[in-house]
């Protein structure tokens, strides 16, 4: 009986200590278990067309109505959470990886180096970012890989910056100082002394950045250029429901709610966990 109770101490535990983060982190693995087990959740086939029940509104048969297409809004909703967070998770962690690398070569070698890598980060981040992904989109095309790619050198640029501002300030700290003085080589400074020091930076970092890449890949696929159909995107579902949304609210209102609700759970998340790094 014990042992059954302490996975409800511990929730006890973390939702007094962080609620709003708690409830994020709850909101995050709910999309999660909807990207890995969507189909098998989903009612009806995503791509099914049933031309009997075009634009019908929400019922017990079709929880979130159907569209133009008599396709069942609630299974693409939930299918299509798999194509965001494979995006967005992708996007997140190579962009951690590419910016957090940089960032910490930036700051801990200096000189040259330092200078080069962030004169061309700084002409990444003159470009508005939606800017910038249209224009490799529209140059690349819009493949899976490309749209990961393409979420990468919009954010990592950022990510850069805020890692080299905090390497710059720990490569100042005594052990540091004393690391190099036994003659520790750079590489083991780099990855036993610094970057564990940088590890609850590059979680909030990724937390905040997820949430631009679920809004960067949203957005794409409302312009026709993220995941082609009949792939159940999000962004590609709002566009389809907008020459209707006067009739058929339904069409744009699900796929726009379960955006703004993943979208806001990692924002509490990251509100979570960058106030808990300010505390320390």
């Amino acid at each position: 009986m014990q042992l059954a109770a302490l996975p409800v101490r511990w929730l006890q535990q973390r939702w007094q200590q962080m609620p709003a983060a708690f409830v994020g982190l709850l909101t995050i693995l709910i999309y999660l278990l909807l990207a890995i087990f969507g189909e098998a959740i989903a009612p009806h086939p995503y791509t099914e067309q049933n031309l009997a029940v075009i634009l019908q509104p929400p019922s017990i048969h079709h929880l979130f109505g159907t569209d133009q297409f008599g396709r069942d809004i609630f299974s693409r909703v939930v299918v299509g959470s798999r194509s965001i967070m494979l995006i967005a998770g992708t996007a997140t962690l190579l962009s951690l990886l590419v910016g957090g690398a940089v960032g910490l070569v930036a700051g801990f070698v200096g000189g040259l180096w330092d200078e080069a890598l962030m004169r061309i980060t700084d002409l990444l981040l003159s470009f508005p970012a939606l800017l910038l992904a249209l224009l490799i989109i529209s140059t690349l095309g819009s493949d899976l890989i490309y749209l990961v790619l393409t979420t990468v050198v919009v954010f990592a640029p950022g990510i850069a910056r805020v890692v080299r501002s905090e390497t710059l300030n720990l490569v100042t700290k005594e052990f540091i100082e004393a690391a190099r003085v036994v003659g520790v080589p750079a590489h083991r400074i780099l990855l036993y002394h610094l970057l564990p020091n940088l590890s609850n930076l590059l979680v909030v970092e990724g937390s905040i950045y997820f949430s631009y890449t679920i809004m960067i890949s949203a957005g794409l696929g409302f312009l026709g250029l993220g995941v082609q159909p009949p792939s159940p995107d999000w962004g590609l579902q709002i566009n389809d429901g907008r020459n209707v949304i006067l009739t058929a609210w339904w069409v744009t209102a699900f796929p726009s709610f379960a955006m703004a609700s993943l979208v806001l759970g990692v924002n509490l998340f990251a509100d979570g966990l960058t106030r808990r790094q300010m505390q320390r």
